[in-house]
């Protein structure tokens, strides 16, 4: 099971964009699947959601064995450069052959590019011979690597978290917090590799991390403090995390919440702005329950006998 779940705020578009992102992923010969998870219910929805009656709710959408879930809802969040996707193209996961993961990559970008945005060019930099990032057509970002493979491994996907704002060069104190919040909690997490800024780069300071990952559980993560001069937030993805039982909910929950009016229906915001949802790992079999729809949107943080 995978513990932590990328979910992505789609304005309307949970269904096309899974389609999309299908075909965009075929084109690598690696394994990409997409499910409709749930739906909203055909009556008895509140005002605002009433136009949903009967679509997905989510959407999962799966590529090379791992689980990014889409929410189709309203115009409330919009993803943000802040939360981006890293693919890393290690030639390990290509039958090792080099041209052949730089010509999935090439396939990759130019179909987000298509019809997205550009917001540093696919070239050679410093840090990477073939490298891009693109904010695709439903405002998803993705960060395109072409990985060494001498290189310690990483997995094809891992969430980036871009630190900024009020949360500005706290991205090292961030992946510390994450890694001892579930290290705790057994399911192992280590801080990897921590790459600073050398001198002062946009409001990041030297010192500040230009790039770092971690890991939790199987599962990596990467982070780095924003250089650009710019502020985006972390806006339209959050993190869900499945738990085993109420007792491990209110544990994370307590441990985590640090905004009381971001509560709501299990979703919560850390104390650097990112956003979580923190559920039973049986939500599927809860939400089946006689009103179970009715009974989450009264919750906060979700109390598995209430449903």
């Amino acid at each position: 099971m995978q513990k932590l779940i990328p979910n992505v705020w789609c304005n309307r578009s949970a269904e096309p964009a899974s389609q999309y992102y299908e075909e965009v992923f075929q084109t690598t010969g690696l394994p990409v699947s997409t499910v409709i998870e749930a739906r909203y219910p055909e009556t008895d929805l509140p005002d605002f959601q009433k136009e949903f009656a009967g679509q997905p709710v989510t959407v999962n959408v799966e590529i090379a064995g791992y689980l990014i879930t889409l929410i189709n809802a309203g115009d409330e969040f919009r993803p943000s450069p802040g939360v981006s996707f890293m693919l890393n193209f290690d030639p390990r996961f290509f039958d090792g052959d080099a041209d052949k993961a730089k010509s999935a990559l090439k396939k990759v970008w130019e179909m987000f590019s298509e019809e997205g945005k550009e917001l540093m060019p696919l070239g050679e930099y410093p840090f990477c011979p073939l490298y891009g990032w693109v904010e695709d057509k439903f405002g998803v970002n993705w960060q395109l690597f072409f990985k060494d493979p001498e290189s310690d491994p990483r997995p094809f996907i891992m969430p980036s978290m871009m630190f900024d704002g009020p949360a500005q060069d706290r991205a090292q104190e961030a992946a510390e917090f994450y890694v001892s919040l579930f290290a705790e909690y057994g399911e192992g997490a280590a801080v990897g590799t921590t790459f600073p800024y050398s001198e002062d780069t946009g409001k990041a300071a030297a010192g500040a991390l230009a790039y770092g990952d971690f890991r939790i559980g199987d599962q990596w993560f990467s982070i780095m403090d924003n250089g650009s001069g710019q502020d985006h937030g972390f806006g339209g993805i959050s993190l869900l995390i499945q738990c085993e039982d109420q007792a491990e909910i209110d544990r994370l929950w307590d441990a985590m919440s640090a905004v009381p009016e971001a509560e709501q229906c299990g979703w919560l915001k850390d104390k650097f702005g990112m956003a979580w949802q923190v559920v039973p790992a049986n939500l599927e079999e809860l939400m089946e329950r006689p009103d179970a729809f009715q009974h989450m949107m009264q919750m906060k943080k979700l109390v598995i006998a209430d449903f």
